[in-house]
């Protein structure tokens, strides 16, 4: 059945009807298009459209129609153009025509915006509970392993000794953004549209607030052309989604490289890895490979409705039907993809000897040498010029740090005094920086304990 016709000689042709049809992809908002009804069907009787039977009739079906579309098969076969036309299908077969009015002052743009909005909404719901999941997995592995020092890089190379908790604590607060956005794009997506009709408002006198209430919105839309046209809370979704999954896409990086023969400073855990098909030695980290590649997929998704909105004149087109799809799609790589990384950052071991070694070996406390230079009196430039030669000297003899005694360095150099040498070891560099947001043990301890109170307030 057709929502539309009377206008019409002749029906559709089949291709046009393929090319234009969308339950393939749209049936997933079956539940949220029955709720949106129902909501509807008492609305139209508060304004003298149904009676009281009727619209107990109609709620009673819209159930049914739930019930029965969670069973296996209730999709084969049907030919509709889309969910809404296959749920009016639905409806009449078991109200006859008393199916016929449920459409009465209801365009099917603010049915669809009014679809697309509740399904978001819990979309997100269920979004962040599994970032909120990540972000504590991250603080259970910082408290897992307190002390490890692990070099900071800049440019890919070592650059400053920072603990293991800072580094986690630094992805933590990227996620801690995300949870900000995504649930700045559900505040927004979370305006009741039902009452703009296809464009100029209804006819019918609505209590849109009413509507609003009933259905958990925080308010109604503020313009009825404004409904048609906006897929803004799309995008806010999907550009949301979009920076989540660099995030991801940028720890996953990260751990891909830490988990490596080079590194070896993670053990990935064996659910979570792959082999190989012809060499048996290898341990894959394809979990973190494959959150690196959607990220992609879902950036895919942003430009593609971005592009689609941009010449679009006022208020629907149906070029807007191709809104779906790429959200759906970015909805699904992104839960998944954080879920997965739960399951990596959970079984996922630090060999924390290593990482110390490396930080230990190389200059990385190049920076706090400086420092307590210029805290001594030293001015910083002549400082770091000290320290340099210090280094390049180092590389000539082929030293490490802690092959300088205190009598080397004041040796080498005056304003190297016998107690700088304690800063020859990072975790005692480290100790200087107790500056709110370094990399001190006692800042890093405040931080967690700061991270684990907002998750908490998350998480209620």
């Amino acid at each position: 059945m057709k929502l539309w016709g009377g206008r019409f000689e002749g029906g559709p042709s089949e291709v046009f009807e393929r090319f234009s049809g969308s339950l393939h992809f749209d049936r997933r908002l079956l539940d949220v298009d029955c709720r949106g009804s129902q909501a509807y069907a008492r609305a139209l009787e508060r304004v003298g459209i149904l009676t009281a039977t009727e619209c107990a009739a109609l709620v009673k079906a819209f159930d049914e129609i739930r019930a029965a579309a969670r069973q296996p098969g209730f999709f084969d076969g049907a030919t509709d153009e889309d969910v809404h036309t296959l749920v009016i299908r639905k409806l009449k077969e078991r109200t006859g025509e008393l199916a016929d009015k449920i459409h009465t002052g209801r365009s099917r743009n603010e049915q669809v915006s009014l679809d697309v909005r509740l399904w978001l909404r819990e979309e997100i719901d269920s979004i962040l509970e599994r970032l909120t999941r990540v972000m504590s997995a991250l603080l259970t592995m910082a408290r897992k392993y307190p002390h490890a020092v692990v070099p900071g890089y800049t440019h890919t190379r070592r650059a400053q000794p920072v603990l293991w908790p800072h580094y986690l604590l630094a992805h933590f607060e990227m996620f801690a953004r995300d949870h900000e956005s995504l649930a700045n794009a559900r505040r927004r997506a979370n305006v009741m549209p039902l009452g703009s009709g296809a464009l100029a408002g209804s006819g019918f006198p609505f209590d849109r607030e009413a509507i609003a209430r009933e259905l958990g919105f925080d308010g109604v839309t503020r313009n009825s052309m404004d409904v048609s046209a906006d897929r803004d809370f799309a995008l806010d979704f999907l550009y949301a989604a979009s920076v989540s999954m660099l995030h991801l896409s940028r720890l996953a990086e990260d751990w891909i490289l830490y988990s490596s023969e080079e590194f070896g400073w993670l053990e990935l855990g064996d659910g979570v890895t792959s082999g190989s098909s012809l060499m048996p030695q290898k341990k894959n980290p394809d979990s973190l490979e494959l959150i690196r590649g959607k990220t992609g997929r879902v950036f895919g998704a942003f430009n593609s409705l971005f592009v689609t909105l941009k010449g679009l004149p006022m208020t629907y087109n149906r070029d807007m039907q191709e809104d779906k799809e790429p959200l759906f799609d970015a909805a699904d790589q992104l839960s998944a993809s954080l879920e997965m990384m739960e399951a990596v950052i959970e079984s996922t071991r630090l060999h924390p000897d290593k990482p110390a070694r490396d930080a230990e070996e190389s200059w990385t406390v190049a920076t706090d040498l400086a420092e307590a230079l210029a805290r001594a009196g030293t001015p910083f430039h002549q400082a770091h010029q000290l320290v340099g030669r210090l280094v390049l000297e180092s590389v000539k003899q082929g030293k490490k740090p802690a092959d300088w005694t205190p009598a080397q360095l004041t040796a080498f150099a005056p304003e190297f005094t016998a107690g700088i040498a304690r800063l020859l070891h990072p975790s005692e560099g480290m100790k200087t920086r107790e500056i709110p947001g370094g990399t001190g043990p006692a800042a890093v301890a405040c931080a967690l304990e700061e991270a684990e109170a907002r998750l908490k307030q998350w998480t209620r």
